[in-house]
């Protein structure tokens, strides 16, 4: 079998093979793969979108990644934190709309401890019956998964950012281990989460072959759901002077992981929406099937600037949601707000 054969069979090509198409810019091959990975999408998700209500609670973070804008040297960051009562009050008004899915987001802030955030999960399934809670809180010790998992939390995201250990220290200080990213990857799963890990597209010093290894690693990994998004610089970081990831690679990545990776939910995300107009759509219409409207309170959207304009109001915010529903509707989509779990098995 060549590549695109092995692809449409969901068999992880060689790695030569593989870069060679992700270096490749033949429009017809990559309609033929984006044609496929919808057409696999639909056959396990039908044509429903799945619309999460993100909670960004707070831009504190202990570390410093040189490339996101919460990190914690950034003296010009606007911090804040919600308080119990305002991520509930989110979450209701979220329940309202019909969200059945709450992302709660946030920098690694020590100020939420374990029994804070197990008790805002316990609330929130309290309040908002027959929803599920996805927490996105970066690392933690494994005794504190387990607790967040006994109070009710089923999904967690922790995008590992890239496989190449070289890389990653390249992209964090040194004090950020890729091997503990990895280890905690791993505790997330075995303790029963649906687990989601995720890259950038187009990080500095980032090359095709560690792209090829991402795909690889989706494979042996198995995550109920993977986030890729391109790189977006941000003013106040160290990378503020490289170029954003490219949009049409992102795509490409997104169709081959849909096709290595049939069950698995692919986030269109807001970084793709802001890199490019049009940007979540064409995600879509690649093989993603979630999006995230933004639930967090008006006012603290633009302080959680991860990177620089990022979008936050209209479609990309609950008051946009019929606005992103005619959206989806336009490329033959239906936004569905239930909880809309992986198909991917433990």
């Amino acid at each position: 079998m060549d590549a695109i054969e092995k692809l449409l069979n969901s068999v992880l090509p060689e790695k030569k093979e593989l870069i060679a198409l992700l270096e490749c810019d033949d429009g017809e091959v990559w309609e033929k793969l984006f044609g496929a990975a919808r057409a696999v999408c639909e056959k396990h998700y039908g044509n429903e979108v799945f619309a999460r209500g993100l909670i960004e609670f707070t831009s504190y973070c202990k570390n410093d990644c040189f490339y996101c804008g919460l990190r914690r040297s950034n003296s010009k960051a606007q911090r804040y934190r919600l308080s119990f009562e305002e991520i509930l009050e989110r979450c209701e008004s979220g329940y309202a709309l019909g969200f059945r899915t709450f992302v709660l987001q946030g920098g690694e802030d020590g100020y939420f401890d374990d029994e804070s955030i197990c008790r805002i999960v316990r609330e929130i399934k309290r309040r908002c019956g027959g929803c599920a809670v996805t927490l996105s809180l970066g690392e933690r010790p494994t005794d504190s998964f387990k607790a967040f998992f006994d109070a009710g939390a089923d999904r967690y995201l922790l995008r590992h950012e890239t496989v190449s250990a070289r890389h990653y220290a390249l992209l964090h200080p040194p004090e950020m281990s890729y091997a503990a990213r990895i280890d905690c990857l791993y505790a997330l799963k075995a303790i029963g989460f649906q687990t989601g890990c995720g890259f950038m597209v187009g990080t500095p010093f980032q090359t095709t072959e560690m792209l090829a290894d991402e795909l690889a690693f989706l494979t042996q990994f198995k995550p109920h759901m993977a986030g890729i998004g391109p790189f977006l610089p941000h003013r106040d970081t160290p990378f503020k002077d490289f170029g954003g990831g490219s949009v049409q690679t992102t795509l490409k990545m997104l169709a081959l992981s849909r096709l290595l990776c049939p069950e698995i939910l692919l986030p269109a995300t807001t970084a793709l929406g802001t890199a490019a107009a049009g940007g979540r759509e064409r995600g879509i219409l690649a093989g993603a099937n979630v999006v995230m409207p933004n639930l967090s309170p008006a006012s603290c959207r633009e302080k959680y600037s991860i990177y620089d304009n990022k979008l936050n109001m209209c479609a990309e915010s609950s008051e946009g949601l019929a606005e992103l529903a005619a959206r989806m509707k336009k490329i033959g989509r239906v936004l569905a707000t239930c909880r809309g779990d992986s198909l991917v098995k433990n």
